[in-house]
């Protein structure tokens, strides 16, 4: 995995403080988005606890002695939300899953992985699918557990696929 290559206005100052002008605003928001969810990609992180965020990487730059505020951070995170990158996973709004796929779209990545390896029929465990071997080049590989069981849901949903309990296991039957 190469090392995360930060934009450039990672390294501009007043990118920290979240702009009064509107048209600035939305385009700073643009970017702040994009930010959090190549870094949360990049980084394989899936859930961000509001209390830690000040200390993420991604919302600080001591090269430039900068970073965003705590208010600015929440309106960035309400943003994310808005545009459906962020689910809440409490009414509190204390921790959210970063989301750079929809559940719907991390369902059909893994649909077609099945398709493509003949599991059509088949069962397989969520070890199997989140850790196995057969999946180490795949995308969702060590997925965030609740966010795969999500997207195996919406498969379930689609009639693309059926969940399956075995006592202390769960499997899923692909459709």
């Amino acid at each position: 995995m190469t090392e995360f290559q930060w934009p450039w206005q990672y390294s501009f100052p007043p990118f920290f403080t979240l702009q009064p002008n509107a048209d600035v605003r939305k385009t700073q928001l643009d970017a702040w988005c994009a930010l959090v969810i190549a870094w949360g990609k990049s980084n394989n992180v899936s859930q961000i606890d509001v209390a830690e965020t000040s200390s993420l990487p991604v919302f600080k730059n001591p090269s430039i002695s900068r970073a965003l505020p705590a208010d600015s951070i929440a309106v960035v995170l309400e943003e994310l939300a808005k545009r459906g990158n962020l689910e809440w996973i409490d009414k509190t709004k204390r921790r959210g899953y970063l989301l750079w796929r929809s559940p719907a779209e991390w369902g059909q990545q893994i649909y077609a992985w099945a398709q493509t390896t003949s599991r059509i029929n088949n069962v397989c465990t969520l070890y199997e699918i989140n850790q196995g071997d057969d999946t180490a080049d795949q995308e969702f590989h060590n997925l965030d557990g609740d966010i795969l069981m999500k997207a195996l849901r919406a498969l379930e949903v689609s009639g693309k696929a059926e969940l399956m309990d075995f006592g202390d296991n769960q499997g899923i039957k692909f459709l």
